[in-house]
C-alpha cells in the first residue's frame, strides 16, 4: 500500500470525533504533567501510562502519543520559566532561555520554543512517513540471528551510551535482563525467580518496572532533594505581541530547520539520544551567529533556545522509525511506549505495518494532529501553565507516588504489584544516587526476554553452532555498525562535556536548576545540574 494512501486512511481513523478528544486530551494532560518542575518526558510518559487502560488499542495508542509530545514540550516551560530541565536534553533551553525570561523575554523564548517544537516534529512526521514502510519491509527478511544481531546492538549502545560511565550502563542494562528472566521459560515451562510467588509467573510486568524507574524512583530522589520556600517562577507577558517581533522570527527561522536536521537523524540511532542532538544542535548555532547574535550566547540568545528546542523534538520523532520498524527501544522513553504496545498485545516491529497497518496508520497521522493541538493550545495558555508551576511540592510528589500505586495495583487487581514497583522504585533512587542511569536498565527488561527468543531460535536452526549468529551479511554489518556507533557516540559525549564545561555555555554568576535535578535518570545531566546549582 503507498505511504500517502495509507496515511490517508490513517487521518479518516485519526480524524474521527472520539479520537480527536482522545488526542486534545492526550495533548493537554501529558503538557500539564510534562509542565510541572522535575518530570521529563519519560516520567510523564509512565506516569500517564495508566490512563490508556481502559481505551481500545487505537485509541489508546493515539492518547499515548499526545502525552508523549505534550510531555517533550512541557519540559521547556519549566526549563525557560524556573531553570529546571526535567531532562538532560533541556539544559540548553534552561540556560539560554531562563535567561531571556528574567531579561524580561520570557514570552519570547516560550513561543520560539513552542513554534520549533511545531516546525520540527512536523518535518520530522513526514520523515517517519515514508521512511519507516520501507524499512519494515525490508526488515521482514531478516532471520533470528540478524535480529539478534540488532538486539546485541540495541543492548551495548544504549547501556554504553546512555549515562557518562560505560561500566555502570551495563551494570544498569544487566539488571534489567535479570528482570527480564523472572517468570516462566517459554520452551522447558519451568518457572525461574519467582520465588514461590504464583504472581510472578507470568514475569514482571514492564509497566511496573518503567513506572517503578521513572516515577517511584524519581520522584523519591527529586523529593530528597528538594529545597524549603516558596518556588519563584519568572512571570510572563501576554498578548499575541509579547510573543515574538519580526526580529525574532528572522533569527529563529533558520535555527529551527538546522535543528531538525540534526536531530531527526541522531534520533533514528542509539548514539545519544535527544541530549547529544540539542548539544550540537546549540555548538552549530555558535558558530554560525555573527555580530551583535553571538554575543548574546550565554546571555540569552533566542537561537540557543530555537535551535535545541528543534533538535529536541525532530529527536523525538526520529526515536520512533526504530520503534515501529525493529521494535527497538533506543531511549527511555521509547522504551517505556513499547510497554504501552506490549500492554494490548500488540509488538512493535517488521511486521507491525502488515499485522496492524490501520492502527500504526492512525498512530503516524495522530502525529501530524498532535503537533497542531500542541501548538494551538500551548501558546494561549501560558498563564495556566505558569499556576501550575506554583503546585506545592509536597502535594505534587505525594499525588504522584499516590496516582503510580493506584496504576500498579490497577494492572491486576494484585498486591504483588505494588509491592514490585515499590521496590522496583527503591532500586531506581539508589541508582540515582549513585550515579546508574536507570535507561537500560527498562530496554534490559523489555528486549531480555526478545533476545533469549530469537538466541534461541538461532540455535535450533543451527543445531548449537554460535558460528550462525555471524553467518549473514546483515549480521557481520550489524556488529561492524556497532563498533562505529560506539566509537562516534563516545566522541559525541565527549564533545557534549566539553560544551556543558565550557564558558560560553555557562556564564559567570549563571543561574541555572533551582528546586530539582535533572530528571530522566540521566546522570551526566545531573552532575550538569549539581555543578550549576544556584546559590541562594
Amino acid at each position: 500500500m503507498d505511504s500517502l494512501t495509507a496515511l490517508l486512511e490513517g487521518f479518516t481513523t485519526a480524524l474521527q470525533p472520539q479520537y480527536l478528544l482522545t488526542a486534545l486530551f492526550g495533548v493537554f494532560i501529558g503538557t500539564a504533567v510534562g509542565v510541572l518542575p522535575g518530570i521529563g518526558p519519560a516520567m510523564t510518559v509512565a506516569l500517564l501510562l495508566p490512563l490508556t487502560y481502559t481505551l481500545d488499542p487505537t485509541g489508546a495508542l493515539i492518547l499515548f502519543a499526545g502525552i508523549y509530545y505534550g510531555g517533550m514540550y512541557g519540559g521547556s516551560t519549566t526549563s525557560i520559566l524556573l531553570n529546571t530541565p526535567g531532562e538532560s536534553a533541556s539544559i540548553v533551553t534552561a540556560l539560554e532561555g531562563n535567561r531571556m525570561a528574567k531579561a524580561g523575554r520570557g514570552a519570547a523564548a516560550l513561543a520560539t520554543a513552542a513554534i520549533g517544537s511545531f516546525v520540527a516534529g512536523t518535518v520530522a512526521t513526514v520523515l517517519l512517513t515514508f521512511l519507516a514502510p520501507g524499512i519494515a519491509r525490508l526488515a521482514v527478511q531478516l532471520g533470528p540471528a540478524d535480529y539478534f544481531a540488532l538486539i546485541v546492538v540495541a543492548f551495548l549502545t544504549v547501556g554504553a551510551l546512555l549515562g557518562s560511565s560505560v561500566p555502570r550502563g551495563l551494570v544498569s542494562l544487566g539488571l534489567g535482563l535479570v528482570l527480564g528472566l523472572v517468570g516462566t521459560e517459554v520452551l522447558s515451562g519451568q518457572q525461574r525467580y519467582t520465588f514461590g510467588i504464583p504472581s510472578l509467573a507470568d514475569g514482571i510486568d514492564v509497566v511496573l518496572i518503567a513506572v517503578g524507574l521513572f516515577a517511584v524512583g524519581e520522584t523519591l530522589y527529586v523529593a530528597s532533594r528538594l529545597r524549603h520556600g516558596s518556588v519563584r517562577v519568572i512571570p510572563v507577558d501576554r498578548g499575541w505581541r509579547s510573543w515574538m517581533t519580526r526580529d525574532d522570527l528572522r533569527r529563529s527561522w533558520k535555527p529551527w530547520l538546522r535543528g531538525t536536521a540534526i536531530g531527526f537523524p541522531i534520533g533514528t540511532i542509539p548514539a545519544g539520544g535527544a541530549d547529544v542532538a540539542t548539544f550540537l544542535s546549540y555548538a552549530a548555532e555558535r558558530r554560525l551567529a555573527k555580530g551583535e547574535a553571538r554575543a548574546e550566547f550565554g546571555r540569552g540568545a533566542i537561537e540557543g533556545v530555537a535551535g535545541p528546542e528543534s533538535a529536541n523534538n525532530a529527536a523525538a520523532a526520529g526515536v520512533l522509525v526504530p520503534l515501529l520498524t525493529l521494535g527497538l527501544p533506543t531511549t527511555a522513553t521509547a522504551a517505556i511506549i513499547i510497554s504501552a504496545f506490549q500492554s494490548y498485545g500488540i509488538r512493535p516491529g517488521p511486521l507491525l505495518f502488515e499485522n496492524q497497518s490501520g492502527l500504526v496508520w492512525a498512530l503516524i497521522a495522530s502525529l501530524y494532529i498532535g503537533n497542531v493541538l500542541l501548538i494551538v493550545l500551548n501558546l494561549p495558555l501560558v498563564g495556566i501553565w505558569v499556576k501550575v508551576l506554583r503546585i506545592p511540592r509536597p502535594y505534587l510528589y505525594g499525588g504522584i507516588l499516590a496516582f503510580a500505586g493506584l496504576g500498579a495495583y490497577a494492572l491486576h487487581f494484585n498486591v504483588v504489584d505494588t509491592l514490585t514497583l515499590m521496590a522496583v522504585g527503591l532500586v531506581g533512587f539508589l541508582m540515582r544516587r549513585y550515579g546508574y542511569p536507570v535507561a537500560p536498565m527498562v530496554v534490559g527488561g523489555i528486549l531480555g526476554p526478545m533476545a533469549e527468543e530469537q538466541l534461541r531460535k538461532s540455535m535450533a536452526i543451527s543445531q548449537g553452532d554460535l558460528l550462525y549468529l555471524v553467518h549473514s551479511p546483515f549480521a557481520i554489518v550489524a556488529y561492524g555498525t556497532l563498533a562505529v556507533i560506539v566509537v562516534a557516540g563516545v566522541w559525541l559525549k565527549r564533545r557534549r562535556a566539553r560544551l556543558e564545561s565550557s564558558p560560553v555555555l555557562v556564564p559567570t554568576g549563571a543561574t541555572a536548576v533551582v528546586d530539582a535535578p535533572v530528571a530522566s535518570g540521566a546522570s551526566g545531566a545531573d552532575r550538569a545540574g549539581d555543578r550549576a546549582e544556584t546559590r541562594e
